[in-house]
């Protein structure tokens, strides 16, 4: 914070038991003097997809869902609409980035109130812009996967979320869209920067960009969902899952960028995340029985 002049910070260290450090610095909001506290809730950014994998994983398991499961035919009214490039698109494709669909940055995020499914037809009835089978990082990518869960359920993806992820792991602090009450301090702001200047910002992305990143919660919270990747003992998921999810192809899995380090001895898990007034950033060793 003294460093790089930021408004607030919190980081932490986490085994498959919880939080085993944690501190915090600064403030909750610019020009405000309420101290940023270790149990205040933290914007996740994109550190929100793995979450989405591992609720949709919940599906796979059950057989109702499989991670070769096309997208038309779990929608089918997306076939008259949507480019015949995307007809062989698969849930697991979505998930690790190689679906080739365009990303939902274009589509004026914030202020768009269009559905999912509105926005699923409009984005995807042109050929690809990038090749099919290769990365390219897409939010769009995890909106369809979740429209595929929506509609296999009729609930949506935020109804899901909490009755799969959130309550079986109790994570009660866990919700949507920036912390707090409007207006209010009663929990951290987001914050933009121009030249060495700061202002408070409580915006978020659009509704429809949730399944890619706009889960909030505090770091207690964020830890219990972490374990998931740090034991094999869990309330959600068999482990053979839990590994499918952190199988990459190439160096990205389901909500993970994946590599080898040395020092973890083995693979390690990480991604960020920012909706362009938060950021996030979360790093798991699990041989070491780790996260930070």
């Amino acid at each position: 914070v003294n460093d790089g002049k930021a408004p607030g910070m919190i980081a932490a260290i986490i085994s498959s038991e919880g939080v085993v450090a944690i501190a915090s610095a600064g403030l909750r909001k610019f020009g405000s003097d309420i101290a940023f506290s270790t149990n205040d809730i933290v914007h996740l950014g994109s550190c929100s997809k793995a979450m989405t994998c591992a609720m949709i994983a919940t599906f796979v398991a059950e057989g109702k869902l499989s991670w070769e499961s096309k997208l038309i035919d779990v929608i089918p009214e997306l076939k008259e609409s949507i480019h015949p490039d995307y007809l062989e698109t698969t849930l697991w494709q979505l998930l690790t980035h190689r679906a080739g669909v365009p990303d939902l940055w274009t589509h004026n995020q914030r202020k768009t109130k269009e559905r999912r499914l509105q926005i699923l037809k409009k984005m995807l009835n042109s050929s690809p812009s990038n090749i099919i089978g290769e990365f390219n990082y897409s939010n769009l990518g995890y909106v369809s996967a979740a429209c595929m869960a929506e509609k296999i359920t009729g609930l949506s993806w935020e109804v899901l979320m909490k009755m799969r992820l959130f309550d079986p792991l109790g994570m009660y602090s866990a919700g949507f869209g920036a912390p707090g009450i409007s207006g209010e301090t009663d929990q951290p702001w987001g914050h933009h920067k121009s030249g060495s200047a700061w202002w408070a910002d409580q915006s978020d992305c659009a509704e429809a960009l949730g399944p890619a990143g706009r889960v909030h919660c505090t770091i207690e919270d964020w830890a219990k969902f972490l374990s998931l990747f740090l034991t094999d003992k869990n309330p959600i998921l068999k482990q053979e899952y839990i590994n499918k999810l952190i199988e990459p192809i190439g160096f990205y899995a389901g909500g993970w960028g994946v590599a080898d380090k040395t020092w973890a001895k083995g693979d390690i898990m990480s991604h960020n995340g920012s909706n362009g007034i938060w950021y996030s950033s979360v790093l798991v060793a699990p041989k070491l029985d780790r996260a930070f």
